[in-house]
């Protein structure tokens, strides 16, 4: 069974066949590009670093142009970081990224024989669990993050693990669940938010409980954050739409079976208006500098509205 990371990646791959061949070739040679002399791939500054390296071998692959070449140098990359103390989401980054690279070219980053080292991670991730049955982001959180519960939990299944006592992990993210529709980032926050809802909506499909979802309110407000630009804005208070929630927004509602909820056309012209002059994708209306992660949802977001 497909884990909900290749599920999606290669729904995402199966849409970007559809794109014009032009489009395809241009953001496949800029990703290209971007890829560092120690096989990894960084942000808009500082050196390679398994956040940004995850982002662009999942747009390389989704392109159909994840080379041997350059999956065996992101692999060397990513195996020079396993001793490294990441943060929590570069180390999770790293897991995402070593399974791009052992599905898309056999390159192994984390081998049989690395057992204690999952061993060692899954009691990490467990370490950030809050009395809510969430997950943390930090070892001094309080309170659980719908986001970092998403991402936790992917983790452990790309690493054949689950939750531990997942049904504090459903009940959390319920708790989470905002009445006016849509999820709440953290137990604080006043209003719900578009990548909150899409991580809880993920982790609801990856534990196989999304039928816990509230489906018409949730449905109702992601319509509702489709701005004037065609894309999605990330919550009601923020006035201009962005790519991160634009792509999140999109991957829930196909996986809520309603993306007749937004007008599709105007969510992939919003992407195509988004893409830099030479290749590549920035993050929204006054974003200049076009980066890897920016051009991941930018392509995701196309292969959903193509």
């Amino acid at each position: 069974m497909l884990s909900y990371l290749q599920d999606l990646t290669l729904r995402l791959a199966a849409g970007a066949t559809r794109l014009d061949e032009q489009v395809r070739q241009t953001h496949a040679a800029w990703l290209t590009a971007q890829q560092r002399d120690d096989g990894g791939f960084a942000g808009r500054e500082g050196g390679s670093d398994p956040y940004y390296t995850a982002f662009a071998l999942r747009g390389l692959w989704i392109l159909d142009a994840l080379t041997p070449e350059i999956g065996r140098s992101a692999a060397d990359f990513l195996r020079s970081r396993l001793n490294h103390r990441e943060s929590i989401v570069d180390l999770i980054s790293l897991i995402f990224a070593a399974a791009i690279c052992e599905m898309a070219v056999e390159a192994e980053v984390i081998g049989d024989d690395d057992s204690s080292w999952i061993d060692n991670v899954a009691g990490l991730l467990e370490s950030l669990r809050t009395d809510d049955g969430g997950f943390a982001k930090s070892p001094e959180g309080r309170a659980g993050s719908t986001y970092q519960t998403f991402l936790s939990t992917l983790c452990l299944e790309l690493m054949g693990r689950q939750p531990q006592h997942p049904e504090r992990v459903l009940e959390f993210l319920d708790s989470q669940a905002h009445p006016d529709g849509g999820y709440l980032e953290i137990r604080a926050a006043k209003r719900a938010g578009v990548n909150p809802t899409a991580a809880a909506i993920g982790t609801l499909k990856t534990l196989g409980a999304i039928d816990r979802v509230d489906r018409e309110t949730t449905i109702d407000f992601l319509g509702e954050m489709q701005s004037d630009e065609g894309g999605l804005t990330a919550n009601t208070r923020i006035p201009f739409a962005d790519l991160l929630s634009s792509c999140t927004g999109m991957i829930t509602l196909v996986d809520l079976d309603a993306v007749d909820a937004v007008d599709i056309a105007a969510v992939r012209r919003y992407a195509e208006s988004m893409q830099a002059d030479g290749g590549g994708f920035t993050g929204f209306a006054l974003d200049h500098i076009a980066d890897v992660e920016y051009t991941f949802y930018g392509l995701a977001t196309l292969a959903l509205t193509v």
